[in-house]
């Protein structure tokens, strides 16, 4: 059991707006009870004030100044943090470090609630905004890694709610009534554990035996 925990990567935990780490209380026991080492920083400020480009920045130092170099690890982003992380990945480089990725009600897509507020994290969130078409311009890059988007259809944050849902990878549907309940509701949690538990794509290697 020591081996097989061993060889499991960390797991960083990315929280959403006007959330802190905290948020994950309940996600971070239920995994390090399963053997997992669990990381989370707070993303500041968590207000939309800045945006969500300058919050991957933070997550893409945390990373250089947490892990080893040659340390993978796997993300989990919840919400808004679902969106900075897929910028880390897709634009930090984050594809060469992270290699399995669950985003938990994120929108994806966009999400009406953002016309609620003109703050620049806000606006980048609003569908058919300029940052999210730019981020689903190449999002099939998401392929490469172990990539599941968890979302519910009764979200009243995420409208419409399958914006949460992303046409590559997996795709899970937890019904949960409310948006933060997708990280305390024991499916949820579930999900995540399983995700977390699959076995590694290696599409390159794959490329290289195969010649």
């Amino acid at each position: 059991m020591n081996t097989e925990n061993q060889q499991r990567n960390p797991v960083l935990l990315i929280h959403g707006i006007d959330d802190t780490e905290a948020v994950f209380h309940k996600m971070r026991a239920y995994l390090i009870q399963r053997g997992w080492s669990v990381y989370s920083l707070n993303l500041l400020p968590n207000n939309g004030d800045v945006g969500l480009d300058e919050l991957a920045k933070q997550v893409a130092d945390y990373v250089t100044a947490t892990f080893a170099s040659e340390q993978r690890l796997d993300l989990v982003g919840f919400s808004m943090g679902g969106i900075v992380s897929r910028y880390y990945v897709q634009r930090l480089g984050g594809i060469n470090r992270v290699q399995r990725f669950i985003t938990i009600s994120s929108p994806h897509y966009g999400t009406v609630v953002a016309y609620g507020s003109r703050r620049p994290g806000c606006l980048q969130m609003r569908p058919d905004s300029i940052f999210l078409k730019d981020l689903n311009s190449d999002a099939v890059i998401l392929g490469q890694l172990d990539f599941t988007s968890i979302w519910t259809p009764y979200d009243l944050m995420i409208v419409p709610a399958n914006s949460s849902q992303m046409s590559v990878g997996s795709a899970v549907i937890v019904p949960v009534a409310l948006h933060p309940w997708m990280l305390t509701d024991t499916r949820s949690l579930a999900v995540v554990q399983a995700a977390l538990t699959e076995d590694i794509k290696l599409p390159l290697l794959k490329k290289k035996s195969s010649q």
